[in-house]
């Protein structure tokens, strides 16, 4: 079964300050389906997830779909059925978000995890499949529905649209100049908002192309212009930018000690000369 690898840099999604939600129960599972898969399909796969028997169930439906994407992606890329599932399991607190994807072509794990935890959600293992390959794009709507059922709380609409925009934007500029770029500007604006938010539109416009400029990225007018639009979004959210530092530094130590343990080592050495320089790229972060 294919996953994506790098599982340690999901970690980057801990750089995202998030709203205050009421924590899940540790150990509890929900399954999200697409309205639209047909009896074989929603048993394919629940066997793959290995989705245990007593999970709770929800549907998500292809109007769901469109209330948070029509916005961000063309219609016809969203289509008619919705059939990306997902199955959440809550972890401790403190563990972070772990995604698996499989059949997902388009958005990434890491991209996943940041526009899940700007949504609220934390502490979870996620794992997102299809019966066939889908650009992944209504697999946020269910997650973020699961959520508000184990939580008992609902996540404001406000903040449900961000993190779909989020996702959007970052698979688009992937597409433009490759998704470890776009992910590496991305969670540098983070952290420089984190430490020193920007306090005008043209600041943080700014502060957008110096980043670009220091990782070697040439952004358009039009990149530059949405990812303002974006953050500037994030900066008048009201969210707590405090949690930012204790959530790095968390990171820090947890892909510290994978990489110097003997499992991160035989990871990383399967991975060399595919992934090398991501790899440095990687350490470079955290040290």
């Amino acid at each position: 079964m294919k996953t994506k690898l790098l599982a340690f840099l999901l970690m980057f999604a801990l750089f995202m300050p998030t709203y205050a939600f009421a924590d899940a129960a540790e150990g509890e599972t929900i399954i999200t389906l697409g309205e639209n898969l047909t009896a074989q399909q929603k048993q394919q796969v629940l066997d793959e997830m290995k989705a245990p028997k007593d999970a709770q169930t929800i549907t998500v439906s292809n109007a769901e779909e469109h209330k948070y994407l029509d916005k961000y992606v063309p219609v016809a890329q969203i289509g008619t059925k919705a059939i990306s599932s997902s199955m959440i399991t809550y972890t401790k607190k403190g563990s972070g978000l772990v995604v698996q994807t499989h059949n997902i072509s388009w958005v990434t794990d890491a991209m996943y995890t940041n526009a899940l935890i700007t949504a609220g959600v934390k502490d979870a293992n996620i794992y997102i499949t299809a019966p066939f390959q889908v650009s992944g794009t209504a697999a946020l709507t269910g997650l973020m529905k699961a959520y508000e059922t184990a939580a008992n709380q609902p996540i404001p609409e406000e903040v449900k649209q961000v993190a779909n925009q989020e996702m959007v934007t970052t698979a688009k500029l992937g597409d433009q100049i490759g998704s470890d770029k776009a992910v590496q500007l991305i969670t540098k604006v983070k952290e420089e908002i984190a430490k020193n938010p920007p306090k005008t539109t043209e600041d943080l416009r700014t502060l957008i192309k110096k980043l670009a400029d220091e990782l070697g990225i040439t952004l358009t007018d039009e990149q530059l212009n949405n990812l303002v639009t974006l953050f500037d979004k994030m900066k008048n959210l009201n969210i707590d930018w405090n949690q930012v530092s204790s959530q790095l530094n968390k990171a820090k130590d947890q892909v510290s000690a994978f990489l110097q343990s003997d499992k991160g080592q035989s990871f990383l050495d399967q991975l060399k000369g595919i992934f090398a320089s991501f790899i440095d790229f990687i350490k470079s972060l955290f040290k």
